[in-house]
């Protein structure tokens, strides 16, 4: 008893001087990061912006919908393009009002001979209704959805092409779009927000993976808005703490640490949720204004505002490069 109490008392007067060892040595770490060179090709923030636009040019992309499945077989044939081979997986799910919603989970595989493969994944569906709007007359108006969800499409096809044309890549990436992320229960409903509402697309994708199926992943969700920082989300923090680090850290590589603020930001029941509790530590690049009245997610999510015009080109370039760095390390 009375070792243990010793050894207590020696804990608590030297944590101290260790967390403040640590905190100098991360300090230090990341200070070096800064100055090394970033590596890999350049990202191009205006293609990425052409593909939110081209997105957007089809309406609202909600489930069920004509806008839905044109920009569909637009994302296919732009994977296709870029040389990437696709998969649809298609797959009537049933939204949290009892609608059957009809789903396409979209496969994109780049270099599909390598293993073991790395996921990068965004949702490509838009919310149905503007239900955090300002004026509540638009509360049942669809959005047009160009950061939420067109930006994360946008950085995978461009990350898609740049890897086409460049051997610097070695490794197997599977680009995922997910379908019917945005249908979860709108606030106007006098149902109850259950979370299983939210990313139908990636809990069926989750399901059917066999063991194994990635060694780690990301997911880009709202990465093109006006202001935006990427705080490390709650979640990916308990599922993927060392994919969290390697993001971060490409991040300031890249010169885009500002972007990336080493603070912890809070939980999102995100399409990553399924994909690490079925064992894929994927970390979730998604933004978080804690100085924002209107939504932590920014003033814009799920509103009517969520357009082309705040959209940010340097927002686009800083989540675009980051993964570029932590692709080619």
């Amino acid at each position: 008893m009375l070792l243990t109490l010793a050894v207590f008392f020696l804990w608590y007067c030297l944590w101290p001087l260790f967390s403040q060892y640590v905190a100098a040595d991360e300090a230090e770490q990341d200070a070096a990061d800064e100055q090394l060179a970033p590596k890999g090709p350049a990202f191009s923030a205006d293609r990425a912006f052409e593909f939110v636009k081209k997105q957007c040019e089809f309406g609202p992309r909600a489930m069920n919908t004509e806008g839905h499945e044109r920009c569909k077989e637009w994302i296919v044939k732009e994977f296709e393009a870029a040389g990437c081979q696709v998969e649809q997986q298609r797959v009537d799910l049933v939204g949290y009002d009892g609608t059957t919603l009809k789903a396409t989970n979209i496969i994109a595989r780049l270099n599909p001979e390598q293993s073991p493969r790395i996921l990068i994944c965004a949702h490509w569906d838009s919310r149905p209704w503007a239900d955090n709007d300002p004026d509540e007359a638009n509360w049942r108006k669809p959005i047009l959805a160009a950061n939420d969800a067109a930006s994360g499409v946008a950085v995978m096809l461009e990350l898609a092409g740049i890897f086409t044309r460049d051997t610097l890549l070695n490794k197997g990436i599977d680009f995922v779009c997910f379908d019917a992320e945005d249908w979860g229960t709108p606030q106007w409903s006098d149902q109850p927000d259950l979370s299983e509402t939210w990313a139908l697309g990636a809990q069926h994708f989750a399901s059917q993976l066999p063991e194994g199926a990635y060694q780690w992943g990301v997911l880009l969700d709202m990465v093109g808005g006006q202001g935006a920082k990427f705080y490390q989300e709650a979640y990916s923090q308990r599922y993927a703490p060392d994919v969290v680090k390697r993001v971060w850290r490409a991040a300031r590589r890249a010169g885009y640490g500002s972007y990336f603020p080493k603070k912890e930001g809070g939980g999102v029941m995100d399409d990553h949720v399924p994909l690490c509790r079925r064992g894929i530590p994927v970390a979730d690049i998604v933004p978080y204004y804690p100085d924002c009245k209107q939504s932590g997610f920014g003033p814009t999510w799920h509103t009517l505002d969520d357009d082309l015009e705040h959209i940010d080109r340097n927002t686009l370039k800083a989540v675009g490069q980051t993964l570029v760095q932590l692709l080619v390390e």
